[in-house]
């Protein structure tokens, strides 16, 4: 009854906000909206479409092919009923994540009965029950429903929802075991937005620990799946199109050379504004290697055989390093942080960053005021807001890993430490 009631609330809040008289300040926002989600962009795409006018001859509109056949239909059609469908598929998003962490609980309980041999016997009482690993799945379904960045998302319908679902539904699709599921619903994901390609390499280790048979063969079915479904996505798009395949400048191209320098809660815009032109085709590629390529193998390596873990911190390292990030991107990875409640307590970081999230938050809108609308401070001041909303989400990341690696050895080797066999402690001479 209470996670009914939990649905109700945040469903009427969100519908409630898209009818306010401020949806149009809201869904304009630049932390909310960028060239790729913007809910104006995609409807003056589906304006030109209808007017059998390419929207990609123009620079305004990159979304893929089939998201805009699909919302021409719904717009020339079912236009009053667009409010309540972003705000079911947002609901549905966040009852995915609640079963996928449920998924995952189950997961965890087993590997952790497995492992039960290698725990030192003082550090027993720190393995989790089935009361601490039922509140995971609450929390994770709570802090999507009423995270604001979550909430505003959605308000603005920016297709972030879809993109949000689409992952969702893959990390689902691959904690319960179903390859096709979750191999088309993150091929979808990434004809959409690119970064989620990264995603492949979690959930391929995932569905070989789920269904449980040889490994090597699985990752393979998994990676040629997904090689399908990714192609034949592009191939329709390029049939929607008449079988041009020049929209793959207009999306793919637009998201990787980064041509629209309009400020975002992103890392490129500034940059990129102040680079010498001889200089963006290097700096494009190294930015983008970092937010594509960079931490795959080594994240990989260390934590394969937590691939949740995995793919929380891809989801994350893509979000602060794509080339048009939005808050609804940071609000999803978040909601998958509870799952790993039980890391909390290693974590060093948790103050510092909690306070640089409020911070950043709440300045940003008040130095854009300043910078666009009153004249009294200029692009230094928004951009140090949002490199510091960057580096809080950094220290995040790498205080989470930390404190696996903390928990991981504390597990093994107790909680007491010894240097010649005496109890080790810190002298300040």
């Amino acid at each position: 009854m209470a996670v009914i009631l939990k649905y109700l609330i945040a469903g009427l809040v969100r519908y409630w906000l898209i009818h306010i008289d401020y949806w149009q300040t809201i869904a304009n926002r630049v932390e909310i909206a960028t060239p790729l989600n913007s809910w104006k962009r995609l409807i003056e795409g589906v304006y030109l479409y209808g007017h059998n006018i390419n929207p990609y001859e123009g620079d305004s509109f990159h979304e893929s092919p089939i998201m805009l056949v699909l919302f021409y239909y719904l717009m020339k059609r079912i236009p009053f009923i667009l409010p309540a469908l972003f705000t079911v598929l947002d609901l549905l998003t966040a009852y995915l994540l609640y079963r996928t962490s449920k998924a995952f609980i189950n997961m965890f309980k087993d590997s952790q009965d497995k492992k039960l041999e290698e725990v030192s016997e003082e550090s027993k009482n720190m393995l989790l029950n089935d009361s601490q690993l039922k509140e995971a799945s609450e929390y994770v379904l709570s802090v999507y429903l009423f995270n604001p960045y979550s909430v505003l998302n959605c308000v603005a319908m920016t297709t972030t929802v879809i993109q949000n679902l689409l992952v969702a539904a893959s990390l689902w699709g691959a904690s319960t075991g179903h390859r096709i599921l979750a191999c088309v619903f993150v091929a979808f994901a990434t004809h959409q937005a690119l970064y989620p390609v990264l995603l492949i390499v979690p959930i391929a280790i995932l569905l070989a620990e789920v269904n449980k048979g040889c490994h090597k063969c699985s990752y393979i079915k998994t990676l040629l799946v997904f090689v399908l479904c990714w192609g034949f996505l592009i191939y329709i798009s390029a049939y929607i199109m008449d079988g041009s395949y020049e929209y793959v400048y207009d999306t793919y191209g637009f998201i990787l050379t980064v041509p629209d320098l309009k400020p975002n809660i992103g890392l490129f815009w500034y940059f990129f504004t102040e680079m010498f032109e001889h200089f963006r085709l290097l700096f494009v590629c190294a930015f983008q290697i970092n937010a594509l390529a960079l931490y795959v193998i080594p994240l990989t390596l260390r934590f394969k055989k937590e691939p949740v873990l995995l793919a929380t911190v891809l989801v994350a390292l893509s979000t602060i390093f794509r080339s048009y990030p939005c808050i609804g991107d940071v609000g999803f990875y978040m909601a998958l942080l509870p799952m790993w409640k039980h890391l909390f307590t290693f974590m060093q970081q948790k103050f510092i960053v909690g306070c640089a999230f409020i911070i950043t938050s709440a300045l940003g809108p008040t130095v854009w005021h300043l910078w666009i609308y009153s004249g009294s401070a200029n692009a230094n001041f928004f951009f140090g807001v949002t490199l510091s909303f960057a580096t809080a989400q950094i220290f995040l990341i790498t205080d989470l890993l930390f404190a696996y690696i903390k928990r991981e050895f504390t597990l093994k080797h107790g909680t007491s430490r010894q240097v010649d066999g005496k109890p080790a402690k810190l002298v300040l001479r």
